[in-house]
This record gives structure tokens, C-alpha cells and sequence, in this order.
């Protein structure tokens, strides 16, 4: 055995006392470290979070209006398209209008007459 090994196994060995030992209320080190990560997180999160929220105050509204118009065309849409990987990201022509492409190199799938549908 080399001694990376060596080091690895007296590292599994002594790590798992070390992790497990409790302070004064009864959590482990382990656990002590993963609270004190998540509160980070949090507080480094919290500003993005904030933001979000006053956006969707903000767009709500707008939001809730266009679903209830647009929710049945789109549901309509999910249940006809079967694999969403064979199609390009949705594009807003100059028109205004929203075209969603097939990939170059998609399969085409024919209809059993062998017209192309499109």
C-alpha cells in the first residue's frame, strides 16, 4: 500500500468520531456545519429573493391575465407536442408573432398517408 492509502484509511477511521461528537446542545459537528452553511446561503440569497418578490408583485398581475388567455391554447399545445427536445427555442418574429422551429436535424415523421405534417 502507498501512502495516500495509508492517509485515506486514517482519515475514514478518526473522521467519524470527530464528526460525531456533540457540543453543549446536542448537535454534531455535522450538523452545527450544515446549519451554519444554509444561513449563509440564505442571507446570500436574500437579495435576490427580495427582488423576485417585487417583481412578481409587480408582474402578477400581468401574469395571472395572460395565463387565463393564453392557458387553454398552451395547454392545448403541451398535450399535441410529445418531445420538446426536437424543437428550437421559441423566437418573436419582427411581426410580433412566436414561431417555434424544428431542429435541422430532428427526425421527420410522417402521417400514415406519408404527407408530412405540419
Amino acid at each position: 500500500m502507498s501512502m495516500k492509502h495509508f492517509l485515506l484509511i486514517g482519515l475514514l477511521t478518526v473522521a467519524p468520531p470527530a464528526i460525531a461528537e456533540e457540543e453543549g446542545d446536542g448537535k454534531s459537528l455535522m450538523q452545527q456545519g450544515a446549519e451554519l452553511f444554509l444561513r449563509g446561503l440564505t442571507e446570500q440569497m436574500e437579495p435576490a429573493i427580495d427582488d423576485l418578490k417585487a417583481l412578481t408583485e409587480d408582474m402578477g398581475p400581468q401574469m395571472l391575465e395572460f395565463f387565463s388567455e393564453m392557458g387553454p391554447a398552451f395547454g392545448e399545445l403541451i398535450d399535441e407536442v410529445e418531445d420538446w427536445s426536437i424543437y428550437e427555442a421559441p423566437e418573436v418574429l419582427p411581426n410580433g408573432d412566436i414561431i417555434i422551429r424544428r431542429k435541422p436535424d430532428a427526425p421527420v415523421e410522417e402521417s400514415e398517408e406519408g404527407i408530412i405534417e405540419l
